[in-house]
């Protein structure tokens, strides 16, 4: 348990991550997505409390007492109002029942284009990445889907991806990193909001594609006691902190 201190950088980004959650949403998450599901049990725990959450083990409003190193983690099926599966899953995202879902990548352009696959050519990787899983389809599903990236830089904020892993060119597409938000799409890439640690020079700095800035740029705002409370019930063991920034 972290003692008794001023929010720090991952809790300031995990709470702008629940901040995106609106009460009553349906949200899902998918694998490897330890801070999605701590900013959705965030949620539920502060402003949302009626949102119905598909979690991609199987299971439909669990409950999420801490966060566990593995989304897979059978501990998520406790206190489940029902099952789900992933075909149910892909179906009501299919439908437009699936209101948010974070997305991670390893790398993301200024198109919103995010790669999952390789870096170098498909035929001869110089590394393989996790893989799509459902992504491809899920983001472009989905009401409002969110990019999320733990450790921005010029490696994965990029001018463009090695490999289109998914895509979204219909509409603008928001990426959280640890040191602002962006809004992406094919009319280019725009600053909308910086973390207070983080400058527009750094950001600049890190951010390997072009982009324009909103004027004034909002700072983004520390989380209340009541979400430092939460964040820090739910993840007493500090994930989060190896996870951002």
């Amino acid at each position: 348990m972290l003692a008794e201190s001023m929010p720090t950088r991952a809790e300031t980004v995990v709470a702008a991550m629940a901040r995106e959650i609106e009460d009553g949403d349906v949200v899902a998450t998918g694998v490897a997505s330890p801070l999605a599901i701590l900013a959705i049990a965030v949620a539920r725990a502060t402003h949302a409390p009626k949102l119905r959450y598909l979690a991609c083990v199987g299971s439909l409003d669990p409950e999420i007492t801490r966060l566990r190193l593995s989304s897979e983690d059978l501990a998520y099926l406790d206190g489940r109002a029902g099952e789900v599966t992933i075909p149910d899953l892909f179906d009501h995202a299919r439908r437009g029942r699936v209101d948010l879902m974070f997305f991670g990548a390893a790398e993301v352009d200024g198109r919103g284009d995010t790669n999952l696959t390789a870096a170098g050519p498909l035929d001869h990787p110089k590394v393989k990445f996790p893989g799509v899983a459902g992504a491809a389809t899920l983001r472009r599903w989905v009401q409002r889907p969110v990019l999320v990236v733990g450790r921005q830089s010029r490696r994965n904020l990029v001018d463009r991806v090695q490999v289109a892993s998914t895509t979204d060119p219909g509409r603008r597409t928001r990426l959280i990193t640890d040191l602002g938000v962006f809004e992406l799409g094919v009319e280019g890439a725009r600053l909308v909001g910086r973390h207070p640690w983080a400058s527009e020079e750094t950001i600049s700095d890190r951010t390997g594609f072009e982009h324009t800035v909103a004027e004034p740029l909002p700072v983004t705002p520390a989380p209340s006691a009541e979400y430092v409370g939460a964040i820090r019930t739910i993840d007493a063991d500090g994930l989060r902190e190896r996870l951002v920034g």
